[in-house]
């Protein structure tokens, strides 16, 4: 699976080699590091940051990967547990919470896959 953009964006790793980590702490539930990545690849030296607030695009890529959490919660919960709405409802607010580390770095790990593809000859 190495060499597509799935790989690069489930394993947080450089979108060009990847080989290197785009976080530099790889546990996204500390908090106060969970966004913080080195200025480029440890690897192949790719700067992360294109351009300044490259990734405020990443914004509109959480949306969608929120509605995606929100709509596993709500299938679990209404068909497979069968919850009543005020369940459900705590069990999609609950999930969004739980998440959101994981979101912001699935939409960032996305976003940043858009604009740079895997180079062979940088691995």
């Amino acid at each position: 699976m190495k060499g597509t953009k799935l790989y690069s964006i489930f394993t947080s790793t450089c979108p060009v080699c990847q080989t290197g980590k785009m976080y530099k702490n790889s546990n996204p539930y500390v908090i106060s590091e969970t966004l913080q990545m080195p200025e480029r690849c440890s690897n192949c030296n790719t700067k992360f940051k294109i351009e300044p607030s490259f990734f405020y695009g990443a914004m509109y890529v959480s949306y969608g990967v929120g509605i995606a959490f929100a709509v596993a919660a709500f299938v679990i919960t209404y068909f497979i547990l069968k919850l009543d709405k005020m369940g459900i409802f705590l069990a999609i607010v609950g999930t969004l919470i739980l998440a959101l580390p994981i979101i912001l770095r699935l939409s960032r790990n996305i976003w940043i896959n858009l604009f740079f593809k895997f180079d062979k000859s940088k691995v």
